[in-house]
């Protein structure tokens, strides 16, 4: 989606709005005041945040940090339990940011400020295309133009909804989805690396400089 009103799809190619490509677009439910504070080992159904959303896929480091929606409150919200094959995409605060929702977070909730993005069963879009579309520089630049409030930026699920989607054939977009999730896995190990080697540094600095760590003479 290059500037969609004067870019021609090549032929093949069509563009439809994002809610026609969708089984649903929905909002997280909106999260108990006596559930705040809880996490996964306290029991309960996981529930991914905004700040999880990172290259493409859902970081939710260590189980015992990941909030969760107790047993009893979980049973109620069926209809926001994620599944395989699903798109996040936050709605407000830094708007856009979108994961592909894997088998290992089928099942859990997610929080209010982001949207599930559901594909139909006979879909004209896969997944993994439509996550690395959603990320795109021109998809991002339409939604920042569109996204609402001063203080705290919000996206409505019905402007969401009206954004093009360039559709290429299938096997073109196996192969374009295919190619970006390779890099976005690079980025996130190598993204992995800088994060551990970075602790691993401020570690060795403290013991280098209070002397429990003697250097080689």
């Amino acid at each position: 989606m290059t500037s969609t009103d004067a870019f021609v799809p090549p032929a093949g190619w069509s563009c439809a709005p994002l809610r026609d490509l969708c089984a649903s677009l929905q909002t997280g439910p909106a999260r108990r005041a006596e559930d705040r504070g809880r996490t996964w080992a306290d029991g309960g159904a996981p529930l991914v945040l905004p700040r999880d959303l990172q290259g493409q896929r859902i970081l939710t480091g260590e189980a015992a940090h990941v909030p969760a929606i107790p047993p009893d409150g979980a049973r109620t919200l069926v209809k926001y339990e994620l599944a395989e094959g699903d798109i996040l995409l936050t709605r407000t605060g830094t708007v856009g940011r979108c994961a592909l929702v894997t088998g290992e977070h089928a099942g859990w909730l997610f929080h209010p400020n982001l949207v599930r993005i559901r594909l139909p069963e006979a879909r004209q879009v896969s997944a993994t295309y439509l996550v690395a579309y959603l990320s795109a520089t021109a998809a991002q630049d339409w939604i920042t133009a569109r996204t609402a409030g001063s203080v705290i930026p919000s996206l409505s699920l019905r402007t969401l909804g009206e954004l093009p989607v360039l559709v290429p054939p299938a096997a073109e977009q196996e192969a374009i989805g295919a190619t970006l999730a390779a890099l976005d896995a690079k980025i996130r190990a190598h993204t992995e690396i800088a994060r551990v080697t970075r602790d691993y540094r401020s570690v060795l600095a403290d013991a280098l400089m209070t002397g429990l760590l003697p250097t080689e003479p």
